[in-house]
């Protein structure tokens, strides 16, 4: 298991200097940070890590402390860090979760114990609906909205039958539930896949023979990188649809040119064209040395979000605290950005292809899929 306590202080080795004047906020916050640095994942961890750590540098405060623990996408092992956290380390605040297994075993009891929990990334059904809770908000998303963009764009392309699949947990489910909710046209096939599965012989044997015109998959991390490899190497030639977590830029420099031209779906991306992404982007870059990913941008997005609600109110002060989350008061590498009633993004979302600038595969938007998209569940959250 690793852990690191990572104050302000500890962040200059790794982080450009800050140079603005140190904020005055009403609380010191000690944040608690579970997420996934080791294994086939890891990368989405250490990305949404290092976007939040950023965001937190660059305010220049030193009234943020932040622990931080890999939970090696175990769900037992993200209960006992959360534990420890809550009851050891006394932290104010969770976050950092990547999977939605994983933030089904932590988030409920943490916001029974009072804390607040800021999703970077997992943003489960169950947690937007009849289980949402005024202390838990969601950053990034609602599982379903980047699969409902990909479904409107498939429609939008004049896709006919698609086969879809994803992984067997609770963000794959919601994935192609998202899917079909905005795509009109016939089903070739519905597949889940196991969770971590690195071989999709059977898969693409399925989709050859289904008739299929257009192929949709979720595949985050090291599952998406097997299945691209596989699926050019097996010669079958449909046009492909993802979310951007299957062409995200670490799954991207992997696969290589067979993800160039592939749209996908994302609400964030490096050319959105405002000073908050340029600063983000620029500052991600000079730090670490390489292009942020979309699960960076939400780390950071959910850093600046902290720093606004403290800079309102006192963590100490629950109902206080939790309006100024609400509010949204920050600069957003989105651009607009609010909260619908349960807690979860109103956001554009929009179509991106994968390009190659120089020898970095990425992605640039060619198109909007869905604007101002709250989610399906807003009306089955009473709170």
């Amino acid at each position: 298991m690793t852990s690191s306590k990572l104050g302000i202080a500890a962040l200059a080795a790794v982080m450009v200097a800050g140079a603005c004047a140190q904020p005055v906020f009403a609380e010191p916050v000690k944040v608690g940070m579970i997420t996934t640095l080791s294994g086939g994942g890891a990368s989405l961890g250490l990305d949404a890590r290092d976007g939040f750590l950023l965001a937190i540098k660059q305010s220049g405060t030193s009234d943020v402390e932040v622990v931080v623990e890999d939970d090696q996408r175990k769900p037992d092992v993200a209960v006992q860090l959360a534990d420890k956290m809550m009851q050891s380390d006394k932290v104010d605040v969770l976050t950092g979760i990547i999977w939605s297994n994983l933030a089904m075993a932590v988030v409920p009891a943490a916001t029974a114990q009072g804390k607040f929990y800021l999703s970077v990334n997992a943003a489960p059904s169950q947690l937007a609906g009849r289980g949402c809770n005024p202390n838990y908000f969601s950053v990034s998303y609602q599982n379903d909205n980047l699969h409902e963009a990909a479904g409107a764009y498939a429609k939008k392309a004049g896709y006919k039958k698609s086969f879809i699949l994803a992984p067997n947990y609770p963000a794959g489910k919601d994935s192609l539930t998202g899917y079909k909710r905005f795509y009109d046209g016939e089903l070739a096939g519905e597949v889940y896949t196991k969770l971590g599965q690195t071989d999709y012989a059977a898969e693409i044997a399925q989709i050859r023979a289904s008739g299929a015109d257009s192929v949709f998959f979720f595949l985050p991390g090291g599952m998406g990188i097997a299945f691209m490899k596989q699926y050019q190497q097996s010669g079958v030639d449909l046009p492909l649809i993802g979310p951007a977590f299957s062409f995200d830029q670490a799954i991207l420099q992997a696969v290589g040119d067979a993800a160039l031209g592939v749209k996908n779906s994302a609400n964030w991306s490096k050319d959105i064209d405002n000073a908050a992404n340029k600063a983000f982007v620029d500052g991600f870059v000079e730090a670490y040395g390489r292009l942020p990913s979309i699960y960076a941008a939400y780390g950071y997005d959910t850093g600046n979000l902290l720093l606004s609600a403290m800079d309102k109110a006192s963590v100490k002060d629950a109902d206080a605290f939790r309006a100024a989350l609400r509010q949204a008061d920050f600069a957003s590498v989105r651009g607009k950005f609010s909260f619908a009633s349960n807690n979860h993004p109103i956001q554009d979302i929009y179509v991106r292809e994968v390009i190659k600038e120089g020898d970095i595969y990425t992605n640039k938007i060619v198109d909007t899929a869905l604007v101002d998209r709250d989610n399906a569940y807003v009306a089955d959250c009473k709170m």
